[in-house]
């Protein structure tokens, strides 16, 4: 197999040798890997606050307060719902009373199952001031 992409590069015109080619080509933008991903939600600043994603449909806020406090203790927990169905919509929240807590619940939760579901456990983001767009966009309604 390799020796016919090897022929198959050496016959082929030259703008096409680097579709071929091994060398990793800029034009080409992999996902990011685990890995990549991992060390990107654990720059955010550390809080109380933690955003919970991967949730079930059927997952309650009692069922994450439960197993969330496993870790520590936790001051309120949400789990965001759909209003017309009552329906998780698959995130939700969860606040620890210290920042130790908070950083055991992501070590204790992060990648586990719940509900029959793998779910993620980070830091949350902190909330735009009120008025201001988290994108910086204004609405396409407002009057300029």
């Amino acid at each position: 197999m390799a020796m016919a992409l090897r022929t198959a590069a050496a016959a082929a015109p030259r703008g096409l040798r680097r579709l071929f080619s091994t060398t990793s080509n800029p034009a080409i933008n992999f996902p990011p890997s685990a890995a990549t991903a991992t060390q990107q939600r654990e720059k955010r600043e550390p809080s109380t606050n933690l955003f919970v994603s991967g949730l079930s449909k059927r997952t309650t806020t009692e069922k994450l307060q439960e197993a969330f406090s496993q870790f520590g203790e936790v001051v309120h927990a949400r789990v965001v719902t759909d209003r017309l169905s009552g329906y998780s919509k698959g995130f939700g929240f969860v606040n620890y009373a210290t920042l130790e807590g908070a950083a055991n619940g992501i070590k204790g939760m992060d990648g586990q199952f719940l509900d029959g579901w793998v779910i993620f456990a980070e830091y949350a983001r902190p909330r735009p001031p009120p008025g201001q767009h988290e994108n910086n966009m204004s609405s396409p309604y407002s009057r300029r």
